[in-house]
């Protein structure tokens, strides 16, 4: 089974992000911040980053380019998924090493779609 962390301060998105991933049968862990998700990932690299970019203490930026440094942190398929719809976002998010970009609200058919678009279903 695949896995895919989910690191957003919202609980409410990360319930919601958990039930459509466990439903495209991801195995789910959460971080509610870019500190949390990078100690996540030290201690098991997911196959995938469901990621949000503004966050207390780490934000999805930073969390994502201290990833992509760490051994192996380049395996796992990021995508952003945010408010920031500018076009400055999505590139400097892509340029850090995103692999898509979601924007807030998102539903299952859109999650899926992205997920299938990095290879990861």
């Amino acid at each position: 089974m695949k896995t895919c962390l989910v690191v957003d301060d919202s609980s409410v998105i990360r319930k919601v992000a958990r039930r459509i991933l466990e439903g495209l049968a991801f195995e789910i862990a959460e971080a509610e911040d870019g500190e949390q998700a990078l100690e996540s990932c030290r201690g098991k690299m997911p196959d995938a980053v469901l990621l949000d970019w503004n966050m207390p203490k780490m934000d999805g930026y930073e969390f994502l380019r201290a990833l992509r440094r760490l051994p192996d942190g380049d395996r796992p398929k990021v995508v952003f998924c945010t408010t920031e719809n500018d076009v400055a976002h999505i590139a400097r998010a892509l340029h850090a090493g995103a692999n898509e970009y979601i924007m807030k609200p998102f539903d299952k058919e859109i999650v899926e779609a992205k997920f299938q678009e990095v290879g990861l279903i």
